[in-house]
């Protein structure tokens, strides 16, 4: 077919190309070479998305001439469409995906496991062929074949401990396969070996650990108190496991964003509970019955605040005082509530008070700085300023604010900096006293740990 009227029959929205997506279907391989050379052309009016369906909807007849084509991309973005497309044929028989796991190039291995990761458990007729890639040479080959696994689940953990047990079919298949048995169905997947050598190795970790500043998304207490075995009881928490930060933090996040919820509970199974940080405990999670409850109230937003108001009461009767922090990555919501002696003296959401307004009284810690809802630029600050402009508005943005002495905003972090521990600061000289553990909650201990790589 002739690449200048497949191009002007294809160019054009989603919606206009509709009819034209479809008539070169009836083609099938004989049309493959023309959109192909419309896909990889980044010049051409196309949208590539148009020409990458054309090519999934024809199927099998696609996959090598994509193959030969990733890997003889010229640029990221030819490579990226390509691969995108290679990866999503409609194909009956996802086996004719299989010959490309032995591909010479990194980016057609990559594609042929993202292949057999859509198909989740089904794939698991494939395990045998997925297994040597778990050593593949490159770094990115050997993520995707952790991801495929993981997607396969349960089905898959026969085969990964048959590869554990046995002589490495390949340099660097066994410690592959013993990140897949993790990502695959969690901690519960490895024997008593795999258990004991992980624990070795967090002993031997936890002697040099220098710690780390912590990425802050989700929420955590901070409790005045170094009796960890007092937290873990207050929290109801139970079967602990020692830890590094490094691996609690993870866990933390892991489990905060698991969008996939692959396993009942994933969400509300474990709590890391930090050592001592400068003699306070930081609980990152929450208990299984206060997470049930915030999920399924009518208001989630106003359960959240009762959960929060009682448990910061509750810890601060027990402890003296204590904190909860509220962040997110995603956006700008902040929030915090501080316990003392067994009253609330501040709760604030930056949400809640963007709405409604600052319901006070504010806080000692918060003196100095603007709250997240509040706006300390003038009208008119920025006018004649684009905010397409980055590198203009933040030019007139600092000016500005250099000029009017405009406060900082703060955020949970810096409150936390002022009245316990900001865990987005930790390093060589934070005061620590013994070492973390990842706990289970009611539901933790009926369901296990969430299935997932940690690392150590």
């Amino acid at each position: 077919m002739d690449k200048g009227l497949l191009t002007q029959a294809l160019s054009g929205s989603w919606e206009q190309t509709r009819s034209a997506r479809d008539a070169p279907l009836e083609q099938g391989a004989a049309v493959v070479g023309a959109v192909l050379d419309v896909l990889c052309d980044e010049q051409s009016p196309v949208e590539w998305t148009v020409s990458a369906d054309v090519l999934c909807r024809i199927g099998e007849p696609a996959l090598l001439p994509l193959a030969v084509a990733a890997g003889a991309a010229d640029s990221p973005e030819v490579e990226r469409r390509v691969g995108w497309a290679l990866g999503r044929l409609e194909v009956g028989d996802q086996g004719v995906y299989a010959p490309l796991l032995d591909h010479p190039h990194p980016t057609v291995r990559g594609t042929a496991l993202f292949a057999f990761q859509i198909q989740g458990e089904a794939a698991v007729g494939f395990v045998d062929r997925l297994i040597p890639l778990l050593g593949d040479p490159e770094p990115e080959v050997r993520r995707r074949a952790v991801v495929t696994f993981q997607a396969i689940g349960n089905a898959a953990v026969p085969e990964l401990r048959g590869v554990r047990r046995s002589p490495a079919p390949g340099p660097g298949v066994r410690a592959g396969a013993l990140e897949a048995l993790a990502a695959a169905a969690g901690p519960a997947a490895l024997d008593a070996g795999d258990q004991n050598a992980w624990r070795r190795l967090t002993r031997i970790r936890l002697l040099a650990e220098v710690p780390e500043g912590m990425h802050l998304c989700g929420s955590w207490y901070a409790v005045r108190t170094a009796d960890q075995a007092a937290v873990l009881d207050a929290f109801d928490l139970a079967d602990p496991e020692p830890v590094t930060l490094r691996t609690g933090a993870a866990a933390w996040n892991h489990d905060h964003h698991d969008w996939q919820r692959t396993r009942p509970h994933s969400g509300c199974s474990r709590v890391f509970v930090s050592p001592a940080l400068e003699g306070w405990t930081l609980v990152f999670g929450d208990s299984s019955e206060h997470r049930h409850r915030i999920d399924e109230a009518e208001d989630p937003d106003e359960a959240l605040n009762q959960v929060v108001r009682q448990r910061c009461a509750d810890l601060s009767r027990r402890f003296g005082a204590a904190q909860w922090y509220g962040m997110s990555c995603g956006d700008g919501w902040t929030a915090w509530c501080i316990a003392e002696a067994g009253e609330v003296v501040r709760q604030y959401d930056a949400y809640d008070a963007e709405e409604h307004g600052d319901r006070g009284p504010a806080h000692p810690a918060e003196s100095g700085y603007l709250l997240p809802h509040q706006d300390g630029f003038p009208e008119g600050a920025f006018d004649g300023v684009s905010a397409s402009d980055t590198e203009a508005f933040t030019a007139r943005y600092h000016q500005v604010k250099e000029e009017l002495r405009i406060p900082d905003t703060c955020y949970a972090n810096d409150i936390a900096a002022r009245l316990s521990v900001d865990p987005a600061a930790l390093g060589a000289n934070t005061r620590i006293e013994g070492c973390g553990v990842l706990a289970l909650t009611a539901c933790g201990r009926e369901h296990g740990h969430p299935a997932g790589a940690l690392p150590v």
